[in-house]
């Protein structure tokens, strides 16, 4: 399946995580009980089975900044295509997180992705804020793993 690689931005550029990454991707708050190492696999699974994933996200000189990409996600018995990002601490409020999201919702539109959601803990204000920049509405809320989620969405088709 070809991969649903980004276009680069004028500070970010993408690429597939790998397992020369396990260091960098345990800094990241991931949430959930995967761990770096599952974190990995899971996204390599993503790249083989649906040619997307969470991707490396990195400034153009190398410096590891966090992963943002697609991943299929379940909501209530259904089954979307999720935007998703993670910024490591000291990189965050510069607004790496909404132009790498940028970036991944174009390459979602390109690659005829219609709909496109944002599962987001109702804590997480900085994520929701995100989910705005790039077009995205809070559509509802929802109980998933163990506890309240709101989910935003955006219409991609042309």
């Amino acid at each position: 399946m070809p991969l649903v690689l980004p276009a680069a931005t004028p500070r970010l550029r993408f690429r597939e995580m790998t397992e020369a990454d396990f260091s960098d991707i345990a800094t990241l708050d991931l949430g959930g009980s995967r761990g770096p190492a599952g974190w990995l696999e899971w996204n390599r699974r993503n790249y083989a089975e649906h040619g997307f994933g969470l991707w490396i996200i990195e400034s153009h000189s190398g410096v590891f900044v966090g992963d943002c990409g697609l991943t299929m996600q379940e909501v209530e018995g259904k089954w979307f295509v999720e935007a998703g990002w993670h910024v490591r601490s000291d990189r965050r409020r510069q607004g790496y997180a909404a132009e790498a999201a940028a970036a991944v919702c174009d390459g979602a539109r390109d690659a005829g992705v219609e709909h496109l959601i944002a599962i987001i803990r109702p804590d997480n204000v900085a994520s929701q804020g995100v989910a705005a920049k790039i077009g995205m509405v809070l559509e509802h809320e929802v109980h998933k793993n163990g506890g309240p989620a709101l989910v935003f969405g955006v219409n991609l088709a042309r």
